[in-house]
């Protein structure tokens, strides 16, 4: 038993000793297959991959073609700067003899040193100022305004050399997605460009009952063009830009809960422009023709389109009358407003109205298109031809037009009254 228990002593003894030998350092060497590339020149240090692993530069035509859009731009900005200018208001103040001043943009229309800028601007304006481009200031005169369009017309007296008018294009071939640039002076900021994209067609904006509380509610200023290019206090007046560096509008309002841009920005096309601006220096203000009816909006889903099935109408465009005002052109040609109530997705309508398809044989989607016309087209005295839907009958149906009434329009409160 003795003997015994003092051999497993030694036995655990030794098998210590060489877990004991195992554990500690030996001077064998490495394996003759282990690296011998120095530390500093393995790929992991910083300074070697800077030195070895960074791309070439992108090819110069690459280059140029990545850069051809800002060519294009600072080409843009360069050539139709100088033709922008800041304009100083001075406003009046509810407190007696006290004033303030406001900022915003405008562009020179022509050589006679008139200058295009919105009518909310120069409203009630005490004194009007230019600065241009180069610094250089003038007084202006306000030569007249329409707060339906929102546009106004100024003038410099300045010599000929530093008035570059613009070129105006055509608002009616524009399409959304298409490059919109801006130019203006975006909280006093002068001669600031920004770029987007068209980004709607066919607004509307009840400018007229945004700048004065005296004029006749109703009147819609059509065809507004909508952009996401920033457009912020200041750029009002300012012109908006295509890609061949012509007029297309002229930027106005955005849509805002905070007061500054948000995304939306509208726009006045300049097909409008080119109606308005000549009348204003001709006549200090406009003179619009006068239908007479009011149509449910397409923008609550009140349009003929989205009504054609659940009214069974027998055509699916154009402009369905919902009433026609006492004594306007449109009564006095005999057309109809509705005659029913009806009620289409839980909102009550007056249907049974006529509706008007075509203008002097150009066919019209819906009121935005209609107004459109009556803008660009039509004056007082005029004679439109209208083609009216009425049931499953056709008619052609010749109306004098009016001009558009100082008080407001009797307008019947029942349907069918």
């Amino acid at each position: 038993m003795g003997t015994t228990m003092t051999k497993l002593r030694l036995f655990l003894l030794l098998a210590l000793v060489l877990v004991a030998a195992a554990c500690r350092p030996t001077d064998v060497p490495p394996p003759a297959s282990s690296a011998t590339t120095p530390v500093a020149a393995l790929p992991v240090n910083t300074s070697f991959r800077a030195q070895t692993d960074l791309p070439t530069p992108v090819a110069p035509e690459l280059i140029s073609a990545a850069d051809a859009e800002y060519l294009l731009l600072t080409n843009l900005y360069e050539r139709l700067s100088p033709s922008v200018v800041n304009i100083d208001v001075i406003e009046p103040s509810p407190h007696e003899g006290v004033t303030s001043h406001a900022r915003a943009s405008g562009f020179v229309y022509d050589s006679d040193g008139h200058i295009v800028t919105n009518a909310h601007v120069v409203n009630g304006a005490l004194g009007v100022s230019v600065t241009f481009n180069d610094g250089y200031v003038a007084e202006a005169q306000v030569i007249g305004s329409d707060v339906f369009s929102d546009l106004a017309v100024i003038r410099v007296d300045v010599k000929p050399e530093r008035l570059l008018p613009l070129v105006l294009g055509d608002s009616d071939t524009i399409r959304v997605g298409q490059r919109a640039i801006a130019i203006g002076n975006p909280f006093g900021l002068a001669s600031s460009m920004t770029v987007g994209v068209i980004s709607g067609l066919g607004r509307q904006l009840p400018s007229a009952e945004l700048i004065s509380n005296d004029i006749t509610p109703g009147f819609q200023n059509p065809s507004i063009i909508q952009v996401d290019a920033d457009i912020n206090p200041g750029n009002s007046g300012g012109p908006l830009f295509n890609s061949a560096g012509e007029v297309i509008g002229v930027n106005t309002a955005i849509r805002t809960e905070s007061g500054v841009f948000e995304g939306v920005g509208f726009s006045v096309p300049v097909n409008t422009l080119k109606r308005v601006a000549p009348e204003i220096i001709a006549n200090g203000a406009v003179n619009y023709a006068w239908l007479g009816i009011t149509s449910m909006s397409a923008d609550d889903g009140l349009g003929v389109a989205a009504l054609a099935e659940p009214l069974k109408l027998s055509v699916t465009q154009g402009v369905l009358i919902d009433t026609v005002a006492a004594e306007s052109p449109a009564s006095k040609a005999g057309l109809r407003g509705g005659n029913t109530l009806q009620t289409v997705r839980d909102q009550t309508l007056c249907a049974g109205g006529d509706i008007i398809v075509a203008v002097n044989g150009v066919f019209i989607a819906n009121m935005d298109e209609l107004m459109s016309y009556l803008v660009l087209n039509a004056h007082p005295g005029d004679t439109l031809t209208l083609l009216v839907v009425r049931g499953e009958d056709t008619f052609e149906i010749p109306v004098l037009m009016e001009a558009r009434p100082t008080q407001g329009a009797v307008i019947p409160d029942t349907c069918g009254g």
